[in-house]
């Protein structure tokens, strides 16, 4: 397949695109678009704006929805193709709608008033270029990121010729599902390894090498070594699990204590660099970690989730979402509480309390009586490290795949950046 080649560029006054193809027009939002502030029917489908989905109906978006306003009269109309801007909570791009329905007024809706290839202006609004360029009409700080739509309809967007917006959007759809099913068998590939790290876990954390076995009296734990115990988590702690800080995350200031959120740290327990907030520690002292602290998420689609507080360098707090497990090393190590939060009983035991709510949220009530296997502390350290090497292998395989996922994604950004933003132009030859 021919490679994409750089086009003739002509210099502009748009700041966040100062150059454009020499046959391209840059035109003006509102010469593109217009707002749309029709009102829909009440009874009409509830809509919802998701980064993963566009905008969609409430139930196909799943568990998380967004609250309708009690004051129906003021929901919009939203037709399939509209695109859709989140004016109170913008975090990327401009969304789609998938079919017609009404949507909640703290979006604007907008439709065009040119003839225009749509998929090619929906990659465009989800390229990073154009995403500096949402954040340049955002105001006020206190109330969030609000998108000031007077100053955004005042901005320049590229335009291609027709037909060029479409074979664009054709090469983007075709590379778009080629990278989202070469994730999808890598998203997959992750799953099946960390469950088969998950049996690894759960056998060793069970068993170990014993053949004396005794009935645990647990059904989901099954049977147990004669002189292992299994106790409740609050009877392994040196002090009552802690909720956290309930503090805004808006400051990053490296010389206060780093706040982690449930957004923080991955299932794999790992704390991102790239969403780093602080707490002055004035607010954070009464929330301080200390080394070996194990942190469980209690609400939302991350119930359950646990990270490990160790060799951090530095003071960190931890916020409202999150239960604080201070394991007393006496009666337990905290690699080995922390590992077995990684075993399939730990998620065995998760599911079971989740058939038992209405809604999913483990909170530090429940998680006092979770039910630890405890063996005794030089067998707790034998099984660590015995774990650790077995386990080696498939979390080098899980971290490669990671590593691909993410190279893939940041290939695709800039795919579609160069091609939306007219930095290279398509092969002549696109078989």
């Amino acid at each position: 397949m021919a490679k994409l080649t750089f086009n003739k560029l002509k210099s502009t006054d748009a700041i966040w695109l100062p150059q454009v193809p020499e046959h391209w027009e840059l035109v003006k939002v509102r010469h593109l678009f217009k707002e749309s502030t029709k009102k829909g029917f009440p009874n009409e489908t509830l809509l919802v704006a998701s980064q993963e989905h566009g905008v969609v109906s409430k139930d196909a978006y799943g568990k998380r929805t967004v609250e309708a306003t009690k004051d129906l009269q003021n929901l919009k109309l939203v037709e399939q193709g509209d695109f859709v801007i989140s004016l109170r909570s913008f975090q990327g791009g401009i969304e789609v709608a998938h079919e017609r329905g009404i949507i909640s007024p703290a979006y604007t809706v907008m439709k065009e008033t040119r003839q225009i290839e749509k998929h090619y202006f929906k990659n465009l609004f989800k390229s990073p270029p154009f995403i500096s360029l949402m954040t340049l009409c955002v105001k006020g700080i206190r109330e969030g990121q609000n998108i000031d739509y007077p100053t955004f309809k005042n901005e320049y967007l590229p335009f291609p010729p027709l037909d060029e917006q479409k074979a664009i959007a054709t090469y983007l759809d075709k590379k778009n599902y080629e990278i989202d099913k070469f994730i999808r068998n890598k998203v997959r590939l992750v799953e099946l390894l960390e469950e088969r790290k998950k049996k690894v876990i759960s056998k060793n954390i069970s068993q170990w090498l014993h053949s004396d076995l005794k009935d645990s009296g647990i059904s989901w734990i099954g049977k147990i070594p004669t002189h292992w115990n299994v106790l409740n988590l609050k009877y392994l702690l040196k002090n009552k699990l802690k909720y956290g800080a309930n503090e805004e995350a808006k400051d990053a200031n490296p010389e206060h204590p780093r706040y982690i959120r449930i957004t923080d740290f991955g299932f794999d327990g790992k704390l991102s660099d790239d969403t780093f907030r602080s707490l002055p520690l004035t607010k954070a002292k009464e929330y301080l970690l200390s080394e070996g602290d194990i942190l469980f998420a209690r609400s939302g689609a991350t119930v359950g989730k646990t990270f490990q507080f160790k060799e951090y360098d530095g003071l960190a707090c931890f916020a409202g979402y999150l239960i604080k497990a201070s394991p007393n090393d006496k009666k337990i190590l905290s690699d080995f509480l922390y590992l077995y939060t990684q075993s399939s009983l730990f998620e065995e035991w998760k599911n079971r309390i989740f058939d038992k709510a209405t809604i999913e949220n483990i909170g530090a009530d429940k998680y006092a009586v979770l039910k630890v296997i405890v063996p005794p502390i030089n067998e707790q350290a034998q099984i660590i490290a015995f774990v650790q090497n077995e386990s080696l292998e498939i979390n080098l395989a899980i971290s490669k795949a990671r590593k691909e996922i993410s190279s893939i994604k940041e290939y695709r950004e800039a795919l579609i950046t160069d091609l939306v933003t007219g930095k290279r132009c398509l092969p002549n030859d696109l078989g």
